[in-house]
């Protein structure tokens, strides 16, 4: 553990230098996030108290890591693409999904739903999304189920995986492993919300 909590307030190390600072750290009633501590105080690192994190020196000084979106990996939210496979829009956000960068995934949701079919939210490159973009996410889901679409999340990140369970939006969302998992999902299930609304629980 890097994330040291003492009453209402959190210790934070840093894993290179051993720096420490404190502060608070609820934004979900979970005591294992603490993302906005570490944002906060100007560092970078994992969303959770087990690490890693780096204080803000050496978060110039740490490498970046490979495969999923990583703990360094953090940065203005942006596409990467919009992809039209058959009746299915694909969206692949990337960086931090938040109240600063919601204007640009929530204007490719919306030609998504132009687009009249499912959509995937492909968020293999995103990290972290905070209350309002999850508050975007859920609008976006609500629109495609009143048009009898389906909105699914696909390969979301630990921390989106937490956000979701916590927030008791696990089984409002379909998720799915990945952007194929997903294809192949819609292309099988019933369109509307019964039809996709029944594997939402268990694969989140």
């Amino acid at each position: 553990m890097t994330v040291v909590p003492e009453d209402r307030l959190m210790t934070l190390i840093c894993d290179t230098c051993g720096e420490a600072a404190t502060g608070r750290a609820y934004v979900l009633p979970d005591a294992e996030v603490v993302w906005t501590l570490v944002t906060d105080l100007g560092w970078s690192g994992s969303p959770f108290a087990s690490g890693p994190h780096h204080c803000p020196h050496c978060s110039l000084l740490a490498p970046p890591t490979g495969g999923h979106a990583s703990c360094d990996d953090h940065g203005p939210g942006g596409i990467l693409g919009i992809d039209h496979v058959d009746d299915v829009t694909v969206v692949t956000p990337t960086g931090d999904i938040d109240l600063d960068t919601g204007d640009t995934l929530r204007a490719a949701l919306s030609h998504a739903a132009d687009m009249g079919g499912d959509v995937i939210v492909d968020l293999t490159r995103v990290h972290l999304v905070d209350s309002a973009g999850l508050g975007l996410l859920v609008r976006a889901h609500l629109d495609a189920r009143d048009r009898g679409a389906t909105l699914c999340l696909a390969t979301p990140s630990p921390f989106v995986r937490t956000v979701l369970r916590t927030m008791r939006l696990d089984g409002v969302f379909t998720v799915v492993d990945d952007r194929e998992t997903g294809l192949a999902h819609l292309a099988v299930t019933p369109a509307g919300p019964v039809g996709h609304a029944a594997v939402a629980g268990r694969r989140a």
